[in-house]
């Protein structure tokens, strides 16, 4: 198992790093492209936003259903990865926007477009049992995969792919601490009756780690050529230690779905990791924090 997560997690943080690679690359091409600042505001983060949208979004959305299914909640599919998709294009589009009474606008329809969808598709067969559930259900799509997607892609058109790629690891380090910790010398239950496994040793084995990863990377960032991509030492390591409780909180709300399931894993489409929620819960809460702490510098 931990060889299998070894080889994943490897592949994945390949991944990330063309895909980065390859944004920061279209990006540049697309900067005098009226068209494109028009839609979004910005060039930063197009094929970032086209990944978000056409590949983790349905992912995403596809494994929330099922784990909302197992719970005994309606969650078609199609509409579950329309809601999130809609998450994410408010969030990017919102910027863009001559105003911020129109940026609220942006975001005030499009969830009124999921809420109205989620009504008429759950109510369609003339009965109101589990309606409320499953429309709640829709709008979770919308804002726990939507919307958080869209708070990273926010991260992307204020800083180079290179912060984005050591946020998203200091994110996963607090896992790898909180994991290797807890094997050693984990004794005390963090919260037993939801998630066995964590332990009070654990959280603050993976605070440590995203500390020190967070103030490593920030101070690796200096060397980056654009100015804005400079990350304080200080402020990357106050940053990773909040990340590491972040992503535990990540961790679980995870377990809470799964166990509502009845599930291990939210998917299988990642050897020895499961599903892709079971690689992201911890990151996609932490898009925000994120966000936030940038525009502290």
């Amino acid at each position: 198992m931990l060889h299998q997560r070894l080889v994943t997690g490897t592949l994945l943080i390949i991944g990330l790093i063309a895909i980065l690679w390859g944004d920061d690359r279209l990006s540049d091409s697309l900067r005098e492209s009226e068209s494109v600042r028009s839609i979004i505001g910005t060039s930063d983060g197009v094929l970032l936003l086209a990944f978000a949208i056409g590949v983790l979004a349905p992912l995403l959305a596809r494994e929330l259903a099922a784990m909302l299914r197992g719970a005994g909640i309606a969650a078609p599919t199609a509409l579950m990865v329309f809601a999130a998709i809609m998450g994410i294009m408010a969030v990017r589009i919102a910027p863009a926007v001559d105003s911020a009474i129109t940026a609220v606008a942006v975001m005030a329809t499009a969830l009124w477009s999921v809420l109205s969808c989620a009504i008429i598709v759950h109510s369609r067969g003339a009965h109101i049992d589990g309606v409320v559930a499953a429309t709640g259900g829709t709008l979770l799509s919308f804002a726990y995969i939507g919307v958080l997607l869209g708070a990273w892609l926010l991260v992307r058109c204020d800083v180079g792919p290179w912060v984005l790629v050591g946020a998203m690891l200091t994110v996963k380090a607090s896992d790898i601490g909180a994991y290797f910790t807890g094997m050693s010398i984990g004794r005390h239950k963090l919260i037993p009756w939801l998630s066995p496994a964590k332990s009070w040793e654990g959280l603050f084995g993976g605070i440590a780690l995203a500390a020190v990863v967070g103030g490593l990377l920030s101070w690796w960032s200096d060397a980056l050529p654009d100015p804005r991509d400079h990350v304080p030492v200080l402020l990357g390591a106050a940053t990773g230690a909040v990340l590491g409780v972040v992503g535990t909180f990540g961790d679980l709300v995870e377990s809470l779905l799964k166990r509502s399931a009845g599930v291990k894993d939210s998917g299988q489409v990642l050897p020895g990791m499961g599903g892709v929620f079971d690689v992201l819960d911890s990151p996609l809460l932490a898009g925000p924090v994120v966000w936030w702490a940038l525009h502290l510098r």
